[in-house]
């Protein structure tokens, strides 16, 4: 049985001054280990739910439960030991001179011992494939590198949750494909837990479960192929498919029927060839 480690339960949230809510009645859970991916066109609430997630805002209205501590102004700082979040520009989050500063930077500001702090900032830049940039400025990386820099910041703090805000849209694919394969090397030494907010269905392909966004509201849920039937209406809702999703559908539309939908070119051409 998996074990829940996150539950939205009728959340809604409201900014001032505003009369729609931008979240609405959100209800869903998240379990240890998964990789979860949260999707949606602009204005669609995500960016505002991972906000609520990491305590940058408090919901108006239901609960954000870590486990059995529920997220308020005085357990702000429980939720924030366990969820580590990755902004969309890496820029943004570099503070030290060179990449193992950078890293140092905020293990120093939580009393970390210096032993202990030089062991996890190798180890955490080992695990992103950094560690031959120690002493790097970080403005001379490309993105993907920066990208990799600012998940190593992240787990060194050794958060249960990682939390992926936008984090792979302004890299090239080179740098996209760096972070998606640091991701997944976490997940499979860590077991950690990855939340990953992003409008790329592409990206969203390759987590175990997808919701979607629409309105402030849950437009479905379900694994990458469960999602990726419901082809025509993401497009109505403004997500633009992948590419070898709408290459399955023609072919379905000729009469050539798949054993799945393809959602990767790689699965396409796996369902061509059988």
């Amino acid at each position: 049985m998996r074990e829940k480690i996150l539950t939205v339960d009728e959340v809604s949230y409201e900014y001032p001054y505003q009369s729609v809510k931008a979240l609405k009645n959100i209800s869903l859970s998240i379990y240890k280990g998964e990789w979860l991916a949260i999707v949606g066109h602009n204005g669609s609430g995500k960016s505002t739910f991972a906000k609520l997630l990491n305590g940058l805002l408090l919901p108006s209205s239901g609960q954000v439960l870590l486990q059995d501590i529920p997220l308020t102004e005085e357990t702000i700082w429980d939720f924030r030991e366990t969820i580590g979040m990755v902004f969309q520009n890496p820029d943004n989050q570099f503070v030290g001179t060179t990449v193992k500063d950078d890293v140092a930077f905020g293990l120093e500001n939580r009393g970390v011992p210096r032993e202990e702090m030089v062991k996890r900032i190798e180890e955490c830049l080992s695990l992103v494939n950094m560690y031959d940039f120690l002493d790097q400025e970080p403005h001379h990386l490309s993105g993907g590198q920066k990208q990799r820099v600012a998940i190593a910041s992240v787990i060194a703090f050794q958060p249960g949750i990682l939390l992926l805000d936008e984090a792979t849209s302004m890299l090239d694919p080179k740098g996209r494909t760096e972070v998606i394969q640091t991701i997944n090397t976490l997940r499979k030494q860590k077991n950690i837990t990855v939340v990953s907010i992003t409008h790329d269905l592409e990206e969203a392909a390759l987590a175990d479960r997808i919701i979607v966004f629409n309105e402030g509201t849950i437009f479905a849920e379900g694994t990458p192929s469960e999602i990726f039937t419901l082809n025509q209406e993401l497009e109505k809702i403004g997500l633009d498919v992948p590419f070898p999703v709408k290459v399955g559908q023609k072919l379905k539309d000729k009469g050539i029927q798949l054993n799945e939908v393809p959602f990767t070119v790689e699965g396409l051409i796996k369902e061509l060839w059988t």
